[in-house]
């Protein structure tokens, strides 16, 4: 395969990122962008608030936005956050190519690599510029592994001390599982003597015990905040908790179902290599193979068996399988790369398609444009008045994220309080306890009423 076609490919699946940018809110994108303005509003910067009440998350997400969105105008959080994601996104490629080409250096097959992970059907029209954390938390988790992995290879100190800086990231990006899929990593690469030498050498203990460290350090300077630890066993802890039988054989039947297609085109092509017997695996790529097939399986269990697993845990191990479905590829001859290419150009395709008319369209006439709309509308109707929500589904929070943006350096909506007079309110069910209804918006599947009390439901009126 021509090196230079697979580089102008790369370049292809990465601009058909730049779209996403433009898009409304979806889902529950609006959760960062809030947060950051809140943050930034209050001068609180270890501290993640959404209406005012403190989520108890970890906030490196927030401090990369922040000082983009300060420096650009609030009134752009939005696709400076998905900016965000999607550099991650594009990160992760490089990191994946850049892991093939230390362990086998071959320049060829680290651009096929870096391809095979953006053009997973996940990553390339979802999970890669949806402005969530979990692209930067992949990204984080996979550098700190990838580092790991080649300082074995090669015996390199520094890059455990990358490794160490990287899952430190990816902790103060979400949580305690980054550690998880780590240790996972730690444990398969010392399978090997000559990689166990490296990994229980002077330098990997010391820097080790730092990583170790760094959570402890972490809660310690939120000691004001003693819940936020437990918060975060709390929620891995949840998802261990049963429901009934028929829900639970259904994650265990699904799940794979739903890899699968997450992961196409790749999965499919390799199994179906696979079993028509046309993958050789060579001498060189078997020890990677197998380690990069131990990590990601040994990850991927706990999420498939678990009760309450997603498919958007997995956004850590979708490197390594890519990475490993690119050896696959690659060893079942150059008549399966190519045919391999040939998806892969058409998963780029079906990305500007749904970028450029689909998506787009979707979100003028269903869901999307709305939410701008509705946030337009209660600004005009509560100018003046208080105003305070108790919408936090994804159609709430998307108001909102635009209402704050677009009223900055005016305070962030807040939670409404128990007792609060002559003003508005955002809520999901039209309460007459909670006020006059003002007006309704009708958000896809969705409603959002508008409510008013005293003085504010004569100035609302329109």
């Amino acid at each position: 395969m021509n090196i230079g076609h697979l580089r102008f490919l790369v370049l292809l699946a990465a601009i058909s990122f730049l779209p996403t940018l433009a898009f409304y809110y979806v889902g529950e994108e609006a959760i960062f962008p809030i947060t950051s303005l809140e943050m930034w509003h209050r001068g609180e910067w270890t501290r993640q608030h959404l209406y005012g009440l403190n989520l108890q998350h970890n906030p490196l997400f927030n401090w990369l936005i922040i000082p983009a969105a300060a420096l650009a105008g609030w009134e752009h959080v939005l696709p400076i956050t998905r900016a965000i994601t999607v550099a991650a996104t594009l990160a992760t490629g490089a990191v994946t190519g850049w892991l093939a080409w230390r362990l086998l250096r071959d320049a060829t097959l680290a651009w096929f690599a870096a391809l095979v992970y953006l053009t997973l059907a996940d990553v390339l029209l979802y999970r890669g510029w949806l402005a969530y954390v979990d692209p930067l938390f992949g990204f984080f988790v996979f550098a700190a592994i990838a580092a790991l992995w080649v300082a074995c290879e090669e015996g390199r100190s520094w890059l455990i001390g990358v490794a160490v800086a990287s899952l430190t990231c990816a902790f103060m990006s979400k949580a305690f599982t980054a550690y998880v899929f780590y240790g996972t990593a730690v444990l398969v690469l010392s399978m090997a003597p000559q990689r166990r030498r490296v990994l229980l050498g002077p330098a990997s203990l010391v820097l080790h015990v730092i990583a170790l460290l760094a959570p402890a350090l972490w809660l310690a300077l939120m000691l004001g905040d003693p819940g936020q630890g437990t918060r975060m066993f709390d929620e891995i802890l949840a998802k261990l908790t049963p429901k009934g039988v028929f829900e639970y054989l259904r994650q265990l039947a699904g799940f794979p179902a739903e890899t699968v297609l997450r992961l196409s085109p790749a999965l499919p092509l390799a199994a179906y290599f696979a079993w028509r017997g046309r993958i050789a695996i060579r001498a060189d790529v078997a020890p990677h193979l197998k380690i990069a097939l131990w990590i990601a399986g040994l990850g991927y269990l706990p999420y498939w068996l678990s009760p309450h697993g997603a498919i958007r845990y997995l956004v850590p191990l979708y490197p390594l399988i890519g990475f490993a479905l690119a050896l696959l590829l690659w060893c079942a001859g150059e008549q399966a790369v190519g045919l391999t290419r040939r998806w892969l150009i058409g998963m780029v395709i079906v990305k500007f398609v749904a970028a450029l008319a689909l998506f787009p369209y979707y979100q003028s006439h269903y869901r999307g444009e709305n939410y701008a709309l509705a946030a337009q509308d209660v600004i005009a109707r509560s100018a003046g008045q208080p105003l305070y929500t108790m919408a936090d589904t994804a159609s709430g929070l998307s108001i909102a994220g635009y209402i704050d943006a677009w009223r900055y350096p005016a305070a962030p909506l807040r939670w409404a309080p128990d007792q609060w007079g002559s003003g508005f309110v955002l809520t999901e069910t039209e309460d007459p306890a909670l006020g006059k209804r003002a007006a309704r918006y009708q958000l896809g599947g969705d409603e959002i009423f508008l409510l008013c009390r005293g003085a504010a439901c004569g100035s609302g009126a329109r």
